[in-house]
């Protein structure tokens, strides 16, 4: 009987059922970074031992929209779109693990299974959302310039809630693209055990960061930014207290794997 095929499931006679291609995985795309302080003692809570808060600005938060579109190595997903183009908006805090400082998903929504997927696959606890973002243009009036005053606004809808809503006008160029989200990623990888009352299957802390990195020029500018309640998430008890700064870029990115720091059993680096 032949092996079953896959990535991920589902896994099947051929493996072209998976969810989604195996790495490395290629990203094109447009940020607006938003990053504003809240209460410290709120990152912390997001912290589960054994990482604490950083010593420097506790309470710094990003907000992420990213436009992008994505394909793997055999770059089948640019000819059938639907495939590789998404969008998806994250909350980034800071953590400290052993000395070090890393940059930690702690919220994240997409708007596509096979995004979803790969995220779980690298330790983001993605969910289902519905994200916009206010798309720049080159020619004609619907929509702002890459310039001073261009306008822009980006939402996120969760069950049919909005959640965080941001506005943002560009005031210049930036040497800067913000500082929270700027460090290796640290993440969970965790899936409970099918059993009840048993250790998870999987508790893995893991780092990782991209390759082959481009971006383009920064801009900055002035932002507002809001979150609302919502039944399913938690994004009220980190409100923003103030802005720290917005900017808007493009990027590419390719990400081949990470590393186990800690297997949930006492191995690991």
């Amino acid at each position: 009987m032949a092996e079953l095929q896959g990535f991920m499931h589902p896994r099947s006679p051929e493996g072209r059922a998976s969810i989604v291609p195996g790495p490395p995985w290629h990203y094109s795309g447009d940020l607006l970074t938003i990053e504003y302080r809240t209460d410290p003692d709120r990152v912390a809570e997001l912290l589960p031992p054994p990482l604490e808060p950083v010593d420097e600005d506790p309470g710094a938060v990003a907000v992420v929209f990213a436009d992008w579109q994505s394909c793997s190595d055999s770059f089948a997903e640019l000819d059938d779109p639907v495939r590789s183009q998404y969008k998806e908006a994250f909350v980034v805090v800071r953590a400290a693990y052993r000395g070090e400082r890393y940059s930690r998903c702690a919220y994240i929504w997409v708007d596509k299974d096979f995004a979803l997927a790969r995220g779980w696959h690298q330790g983001y606890p993605k969910k289902l959302g519905s994200v916009h973002m206010t798309r720049p243009v080159a020619y004609g009036k619907a929509g702002p310039r890459l310039a001073p005053g261009g306008r822009f606004g980006a939402t996120v809808t969760v069950h049919d809630r909005r959640v965080i809503e941001a506005r943002f006008t560009i005031a210049g160029p930036s040497e800067t693209n913000g500082f929270v989200n700027a460090l290796p990623m640290l993440h969970h990888r965790f899936f409970p055990s099918i059993e009840s009352g048993a250790a998870p299957s999987m508790n893995e802390l893991v780092t990782m960061r991209g390759e082959d990195w481009e971006g383009s020029p920064i801009w900055q500018g002035e932002a507002d930014l809001a979150f609302f309640d919502s039944p399913v998430e938690e994004l009220t008890r980190i409100a923003p207290r103030e802005i720290i700064g917005a900017y808007y870029r493009s990027v590419g990115v390719t990400w081949r794997g990470g590393t186990v720091l800690d297997d949930g059993r006492g191995a690991g680096r």
